[in-house]
């Protein structure tokens, strides 16, 4: 075996000792415990689109947290809903990740799918870089088998067309066939990242429609969703007083204090 072989063997060996004990880290840890989100903060979430709660939570001071530049791959109805579960790469160097890493049942990729609970999101930081793919349909499958909610990347996935035809949700940025070895070393799991340049937290609430993903802080979520169940009573009210042919001015917002009037009575109405 020559000097540089030796190294490589040495560096491969080093590497794959700092992602074993960093998985046991993780593991773990205690300040990374993320709460279950109830049933009923669930089902209140599926009738709240994420463009509400954008507004709901620059309100509220806080004006980056929808993932920019992914969009879903199927077309399924509903929301998804759960706790972030998140995966961070780095950029790949190439005497580190060679195809044989997959064969280490540790593999921070692998673990990552096999470890992310039910009904959470799982949320891959690929640094929006979608040259290789975040992960191909074999990974998602049985991440959507094993009762996630959803996969959310800001890179791309492999396989795209047979994942856009699984009966679960997941958003990218665009079809990606390399591996992800070519470009992206999986690294830490469960920890702080960044996708799509919003900083996404373990535990975070992580919803997706059809207009994007937007991300909640864990500790908001009650007051975010109470807040925004009135804000879509209230434009489903407007958007019928519209359809009738009502002005907005006065309206929407409702400076006219008649406007206040008329949204109580339309509740009363409707038994809300």
């Amino acid at each position: 075996m020559s000097i540089f072989d030796r190294y490589n063997w040495f560096t491969r060996l080093v590497y794959q000792i700092y992602a074993y004990f960093r998985i046991l880290q993780i593991n773990s840890s205690k300040t990374l415990t993320m709460n279950k989100l109830s049933k009923e903060l669930r089902e209140k979430l599926q009738n709240i689109s994420t463009a509400t709660i954008a507004t709901c939570l620059y309100k509220k001071g806080l004006r980056n947290q929808s993932i920019q530049n992914v969009c879903p791959l199927s077309v399924i109805d509903g929301n998804m809903i759960g706790e972030a579960f998140t995966l961070r790469y780095i950029p790949a160097r190439e005497d580190l990740n060679p195809v044989s890493v997959f064969k280490d049942p540790k593999h921070p990729q692998r673990i990552a799918i096999e470890t992310c609970p039910e009904g959470s999101v799982l949320v891959i930081d690929s640094r929006k870089n979608a040259r290789a793919a975040s992960a191909g349909s074999i990974l998602v499958t049985r991440l959507m088998k094993r009762g996630a909610s959803g996969i959310v990347t800001d890179g791309g996935f492999r396989d795209s067309e047979e994942i856009a035809n699984l009966n679960f949700y997941s958003y990218h940025q665009k079809p990606s066939a390399p591996t992800n070895l070519t470009l992206h070393q999986a690294l830490d799991i469960n920890v702080p990242i960044g996708c799509g340049d919003v900083a996404v937290f373990p535990g975070d609430i992580i919803v997706g429609d059809k207009d994007g993903v937007i991300v909640i802080p864990q500790e908001m979520i009650t007051d975010v969703v109470l807040e925004c169940e009135e804000m879509t009573l209230f434009e489903n009210f407007v958007l019928e007083q519209v359809n009738g042919g009502a002005s907005i001015i006065g309206l929407y917002p409702p400076t006219n204090k008649q406007s206040l009037v008329d949204f109580e009575e339309w509740k009363s109405l409707k038994n809300v």
